[in-house]
């Protein structure tokens, strides 16, 4: 088979010749529903990892340091915000009406995401906020069965703690502590306090902190507030540590400095009967690349007894040596001597379990295995741990599971009833027995403390964290959505309507059959798929391992329909898997398309496909991109593959293809990482089939590119990181679309041509649709810029 590689100027192709591989395909799971007790991450992580770092990798921070960068952090993101606000600016006072669409919240409501942490109104009753961890604050005023936004939508979305006085002054952390496993936690921009109950917000300071894990407040003086700052996972240095507000949250300064640059604290504790006997957990963590260091000298747990202005660590019977992971840390509100405490190894096993009756002067490990603390390989997920406030025995930790104790943590069983992956408890001073539960699947309450089928699911709360969407071409209304540990779910009841769950682990790709809306297929981690022909119900024939041919899949391994023929399938791996019988066999047809493989066996899997696209005008051509940068096309289904040289191209990840709707040599690519003050490009175009590509992406925020849908009639919308936008005559020129759309990071667009319905899936604020103009210069080829007629002239004359 041979392989032409062209660049952008012509004459320089040069041919190689590759055999097409035929061997097993890499094992991949396919794990419980969401709600269920499993955990897809946990069957993915068994085995013993090689390095600091294990699967899964860090799906979507891999693709944003596919740059070769070592950082990842909220700076950047500060700067793309802003660019997105110019852009923005700039979009009302040019044409108004693409500013002025209204996007229009689609759902779900009933499925949730991760939430991080709770804050229970001392003074309104069955009122509590909570923190969710892309998604901003939200308020319940129904005892945590409802929830509305009370967090600015344009601001920064991913949030680490919350907290309240007696006085309703309300303080949120922005940014996540906890790393991600297969997606990603993303910074923040500091402490802000409201001081109407989340009407109003104004930033207080830390904006280098990164994220912050936790507050305490001084009950003898609430002015007195104090913050666990995590620091940037990617960076050393910066505002780490625990820092002290000694007025209300106005100004701050650190009390206790961790021992070196990469350890922050994720823990803060106030004894309530001696305000000046303090608890804090440090945790030693960086995360580089290819490796996770999430733990080592500095990981330690702390202790003050004058009020935070001296501390000292506690060593006496806990470890001191440097394979300290996370540490969770609790004191007993009932008895304030009794505290507990737990830590995972420096490459993330459960280590240990550890018990003190003398307020930390001294203590005893208890016999808790690692299966009852239901850590799994990734204890860095939760260090987390919460006391019952009327008994010291009875305890609770944080896991895959929930587990409980009831005689003074010897012992743990596993909580039914909850979502896996736990992250917050919280108990209502004013409600007897009553708890309340935040994890990756949302927020549960308890009437009766915290017992085994005694939790209650939250009824509506709309920040789900999606990676795709798909829309049913019959019927727009019909959308299939994959989630962040919360699987594949079906969306058949409109706006608003209750969605179900149709398997899968966490939910990757999913997608409708163009002609028959109950075929649906739906995607694990890793390329583990189904097909179905009852809408994603059972019974479903499973796709991937042995059905496919690849050695390497991606997290989000692509499947798509060939739009020329719905019965045309695709479906890759590192080599392209191809199906005339709607997914009922399959058949390679292409060599390994990436760089060959893993570049570091104990970081990412690098050498997949991430995306592929069939042109709509010629079934024949195929456009295929690679994480490790490469793009390709073929026109004849494979027989000859042709890729433009590396050199020529940003070198970044490829995150998504599309090929015009009429014309198959004019194909968009988007790349994510960021460009930070380089040339490289966002978007690029071919017109000449796939031979030559420009960069189009001038004027974009420098943010990774997500998605990128070509209409009929020459518009280009694209999904980012901070918005989505829309350009005219092939890019070059951007406006904002839409003003209302929440800024959380935009994963995927699907595109409905008959109704002009675009619809987005957002990491944290669920799925939103907005009509696309119509544009009157319908064209089948476009120039990159029509002379003489700038973007604002041309987007002028669309109209809905």
């Amino acid at each position: 088979m041979k392989v032409r590689l062209f660049r952008h100027r012509p004459g320089t192709a040069v041919t190689a010749t590759l055999a097409l591989l035929a061997v097993g395909a890499l094992a991949a799971s396919n794990s419980p529903n969401r709600g269920q007790q499993a955990n897809a991450k946990e069957s993915l992580t068994t085995t013993t990892p090689t390095g600091p770092m294990e699967l899964p990798a860090e799906w979507m921070t891999s693709q944003r340091l596919s740059d070769g960068s070592r950082e990842l952090s909220a700076a950047k993101y500060v700067k793309a915000r802003g660019e997105a606000n110019g852009i923005f600016g700039r979009t009302r006072g040019a044409y108004r009406d693409l500013a002025n669409r209204k996007w229009n919240f689609f759902g779900p409501v009933d499925i949730g995401g991760r939430v991080v942490d709770i804050a229970i109104d001392p003074k309104v009753d069955d009122q509590l906020f909570i923190a969710a961890a892309s998604g901003g604050v939200w308020k319940s005023r129904d005892a945590g069965m409802t929830y509305e936004s009370v967090w600015p939508q344009d601001w920064v979305q991913s949030m680490g703690a919350v907290a309240m006085t007696s006085a309703g002054v309300l303080f949120a952390g922005t940014g996540e502590a906890q790393p991600g496993g297969g997606s990603i936690t993303f910074g923040g921009d500091g402490v802000y306090r409201s001081v109407n109950r989340g009407r109003t917000w104004q930033r207080v300071g830390l904006k280098d902190s990164h994220a912050i894990a936790r507050f305490a407040i001084d009950p003898s003086n609430e002015r007195r507030i104090f913050a666990a700052a995590a620091g940037n996972l990617f960076k050393p240095g910066g505002e780490r540590g625990v820092y002290l507000s000694e007025n209300g949250g106005s100004s701050w300064r650190r009390v206790l400095t961790p021992p070196n640059s990469t350890t922050g604290a994720t823990e803060v504790i106030i004894d309530p009967t001696n305000p000046k006997r303090m608890y804090a957990a440090l945790w030693d963590h960086l995360r580089e690349p290819h490796q996770r260091t999430y733990g080592g000298p500095g990981s330690s747990l702390w202790r003050s007894d004058d009020g935070g202005r001296t501390w000292q660590r506690m060593t006496n019977g806990l470890p001191t040596d440097a394979d300290q992971g996370r540490w969770g840390l609790a004191l007993a509100p009932g008895d304030p001597k009794r505290l507990y405490a737990y830590v995972g190894t420096a490459i993330g096993p459960f280590r240990g379990f550890y018990r003190s009756d003398d307020g930390g002067d001294n203590w005893t490990q208890t016999p808790v295995t690692a299966n009852q603390a239901s850590q799994s390989t990734f204890s860095w997920w939760f260090g987390k741990l919460w006391v019952d406030p009327k008994d010291a025995d009875h305890v609770f930790l944080a896991g895959v599971n929930l587990g409980r104790s009831t005689d003074g943590a010897q012992s743990f069983s596993s909580v039914g009833g909850v979502h896996a992956d736990q992250h917050v408890m919280r108990w209502d001073p004013k409600v007897p027995d009553r708890a309340y539960l935040g994890n990756d699947g949302g927020m549960y309450r308890s009437d009766v403390n915290g017992v085994a089928g005694g939790w209650a699911k939250a009824t509506y709360e709309p920040y789900t964290q999606f990676y795709t969407v798909d829309v049913a071409q019959t019927d727009p209304s019909l959308k299939v959505a994959g989630a962040q540990d919360n699987g594949c779910n079906r969306g058949y009841n409109g706006p608003g309507g209750p969605w179900e769950s149709i398997g899968c682990g966490d939910g990757l790709q999913v997608i409708i059959h163009p002609e028959q809306s109950n075929i649906v297929f739906g995607c694990s981690q890793y390329g583990s798929c189904y097909r179905s022909e009852n809408s994603g119900g059972t019974p479903r024939q499973t796709i991937g391992t042995g059905q496919t041919t690849s050695q390497r899949r991606n997290w989000l391994t692509p499947l798509q329909f060939d739009p020329s023929d719905p019965n045309v399938m695709y479906y890759a791996g590192n080599i392209v898997n191809r199906s005339t019988d709607n997914g009922r066999t399959w058949t390679a047809i292409s060599p390994d398309l990436t760089g060959g493989g893993p570049n570091d066996p104990s970081g990412y899997p690098w050498g997949t496909i991430t995306t592929i696209a069939a042109a709509p005008a010629d079934g024949n051509k195929l456009y295929v991109g690679t994480d490790d940068g490469r793009l390709w096309w073929t026109d004849d289904l494979g027989v000859n593959w042709n890729q433009v040289a590396p050199a020529e191209l940003p070198g970044t990840w490829v995150t998504r293809v599309a090929v015009h709707p009429t014309n198959k040599d004019i194909a968009y690519a988007t790349f994510s990482a960021f460009r930070s003050g380089s040339d490289r490009p966002h978007v690029m175009v071919t017109q000449d089939g796939g031979r030559n590509w420009t960069d189009i992406g001038r004027g974009l925020p420098d943010a990774p590119v997500n998605s990128v849908i070509p209409t009929s009639d020459g518009l280009l919308v694209v999904g980012t990181d901070v918005g989505v936008y829309i350009s005219a005559w092939n890019g070059g020129e951007w406006a904002a679309l839409g003003a209302n759309l929440p800024n959380a990071a935009v994963m995927y667009l699907r595109y409905h041509e008959p109704t002009r319905q675009l619809t987005a899936a957002t990491f944290g604020r669920g799925v939103y649709d907005v009509t696309v103009p119509r544009c009157p210069w319908a064209s089948t080829r476009l120039p990159l810029r029509k002379p003489g007629v700038g973007v604002v002239a041309a987007l002028a004359s669309c109209r809905a």
